[in-house]
């Protein structure tokens, strides 16, 4: 009986150790690329339209947001200044937005950022879904705070 927990004990051990070092080459392994650490969307201020900006740190190669989905429906067009630093700003609808290899693209009010139309109910302090698709990476989804202007809640990232 002791040889045989002896050797239960020494496989057990060999697979923790396989298993140990499987990880351990998955940790040297490149991680994802892309992450979103901050995201927000804005309740209406009025009309059924509202904006959404986010901070995409890509620490990979260069890459393009292609198109956004959410969780409460609509319609989501990514917006860029038709010409950056011109007074007063103008918008148009781009088909993607440039994400820069090894940095932080930021989707910010002046400049690129998220235009949603037509969505569903978006409450303050909820969190709503987004689904991103880049064109290299694939789509991820992520969490995005609804926030409130009108009632004190951020303009622009809470930090």
């Amino acid at each position: 009986m002791r040889r045989l927990t002896r050797a239960a004990g020494a496989a057990g051990a060999a697979v923790m150790a396989a298993l140990a070092a499987a990880g351990c080459s998955a940790a040297h392994a490149s991680g994802p690329a892309l992450a979103v650490p901050a995201a927000y969307v804005q309740m209406p201020s009025s009309g059924d339209s509202t904006v959404g900006y986010l901070d995409i740190r890509n620490n990979g190669t260069a890459d393009q947001l292609v198109s956004v989905r959410t969780s409460v429906g609509g319609t989501v067009q990514l917006r860029a200044p038709v010409r950056p630093g011109a007074s007063p700003i103008v918008f148009h609808t781009v088909p993607d937005i440039p994400v820069a290899a090894n940095a932080m693209t930021q989707l910010v009010p002046d400049s690129y950022h998220l235009l949603i139309t037509g969505a569903g109910p978006l409450r303050d302090g909820k969190d709503i879904t987004l689904t991103l698709t880049f064109a290299r990476s694939g789509p991820i989804t992520i969490l995005a705070l609804v926030t409130n202007p009108e009632s004190g809640g951020s303009s622009y990232f809470l930090n």
